[in-house]
Order: structure tokens, then sequence, then C-alpha cells
């Protein structure tokens, strides 16, 4: 009965379809439906995961309409609503393959952020002074870590759960506690 009803959903995600057939953003938003496949093991054409994951989840959703933001865009929030406590500020550029776990209450405002960016809840990235942070790509957030101001966070990076970085953390790096220190570079402890 569950398979049946999601079958009729998707039927009313059709207008998706569209948006992401006609989107420039298309090849970031294939990025992002690849990192959700192999994270969630899911198998299936790109039109397929499409509707998979816009069916099933709100925070794919929230970054679909990030990445296609439009009159058409807002119409299908009316019923098929994006995650409300999921926010990405409507200036931040972001790379391809986002993958969430959970990202309640979290808020993405950077001046730029890579591929491959894994977020989890309770996370904040956002301005002081009205300065934001840059992201570098294959970098990990753990729930709760905050990340502000003027600062750079590099590749590879993983920010452990609770930390509180307000200041650059190079390539390769774990960061853990607050403030935030390097606990591991370029897989060495420190």
């Amino acid at each position: 009965m569950r398979s049946l009803i999601l079958n009729i959903y998707k039927i009313f995600l059709l207008p998706h379809v569209l948006v992401y057939q006609t989107s420039k953003n298309k090849a970031v938003i294939d990025k992002d439906l690849e990192r959700w496949a192999t994270a969630k093991g899911t198998k299936g054409g790109k039109v397929t995961l499409l509707l998979i994951f816009l069916a099933n989840s709100p925070d794919f959703r929230t970054l679909f309409y990030f990445r296609n933001r439009g009159v058409l865009s807002s119409l299908l929030n009316i019923y098929c609503k994006k995650e409300k406590y999921f926010r990405i500020d409507i200036s931040t550029k972001l790379g391809g393959g986002v993958l969430t776990g959970h990202p309640y209450s979290t808020i993405l405002n950077a001046d730029s952020i890579g591929e491959n960016l894994y977020v989890n809840h309770l996370v904040t990235v956002g301005e002081v002074n009205g300065k934001r942070p840059t992201i570098g790509d294959n970098v990990s957030i753990y729930t709760g870590a905050i990340i502000i101001g003027d600062i750079k966070i590099g590749n590879n990076c993983s920010i452990g759960a609770g930390s509180v970085v307000v200041k650059d953390v190079p390539d390769n790096c774990v960061v853990v506690g607050n403030p935030a220190r390097i606990i591991k570079q370029d897989g060495e402890k420190v």
C-alpha cells in the first residue's frame, strides 16, 4: 500500500522533472543525485533518483529549490514542502554533491562552499560583521558545529561535533572543540 501511495505521489512530482530538465544547474543537481544515491544505496536513472529523493526527503527538496530558484519552484514548494528549518542563504555559492544528515536547524551562509559537502543538524555557517566563511571541497561538518567570520576551511577537512571555528583551517585537517583546534593534519595526530 505504501508503494502505491508513493507512486501516486510521484505523479505530482512530475513538474519537478520539467524544472530539472530545463535547469541551468542540471550538472550540479546530477552531482547531488549521485552523492545521495551512493550514500543511500539507491539505484536508478537520474529522473528516477530525482523522484525518489524529492518524494522522501525534504532536505533534498530544500537543496533542489535552492538550485532552481524562481516562481515555478516557489509554486512547487506549496504542495511539496522543503525542510523549513534548513536554510541556505541565497547568495551562497554552493558546489555539487551536497549530502545532508538530517540538517534540522542548519544554516549555510558562506561566501562559497565547494564540492561534496556533508552537513549534519544544528550547524551554523555564518557571518560576523558582514564577513562570511569560504569552505573548500570534501568537507564534513558534524552536529552543532559553528563556523563563522572571514575564515577559510581547506579541502578534505572534518569539523567535529560542537566545534566553534573562528580561525582558518588548512587542508586535510580534523578540528574539534571550542575554540576549535586541529587534532589531525595530513593523517597525523597533532
